[in-house]
């Protein structure tokens, strides 16, 4: 990787196959570690482990229906430090969704799709070449 860090990407997703998939994809890039959390509760109490990236589903109630939803747990990751970007993943297809997300301070939205893994490479490729390459 040129010297340049690994990053560290939470990946947040309650559907347990889909999340390992995820986390496949990911550790097969070099330029990656990845830790994973089947519910944003979960992931909450790691923060203090200081991702780089978090890539966050937006229904989050599989494992537990009471669990927050993907737009709660973004607006607790931005208090909690606004600078970490957070890729939305979701199979939801609605546009207001989306958009509402970015209101939310997403740095992007996915649809879980057959593109979805290509879609998220490429973006977080590009917050690894832009955000993180000038901290070197």
């Amino acid at each position: 990787m040129n010297n340049q860090k690994r990053l560290k990407v939470f990946l947040v997703d309650d559907d347990a196959l889909y999340l390992k998939k995820e986390e496949i994809e990911l550790n097969s890039q070099s330029d990656f570690t990845v830790e994973t959390y089947a519910t944003g509760e979960l992931c909450l109490q790691q923060l203090t482990h200081n991702p780089d990236i978090i890539v966050l589903d937006y229904w989050l109630n599989g494992v537990d229906k009471s669990a927050m939803n993907g737009e709660q747990m973004l607006d607790k990751i931005k208090r909690f430090n606004s600078d970490i970007p957070v890729v939305m993943l979701s199979g939801q297809e609605k546009i207001e969704v989306a958009v509402n997300c970015m209101h939310h301070r997403a740095f992007d939205y996915v649809v879980k799709s057959k593109t979805a893994f290509k879609e998220l490479h490429k973006i977080l490729n590009y917050i690894k070449n832009t955000l993180y390459s000038k901290s070197k």
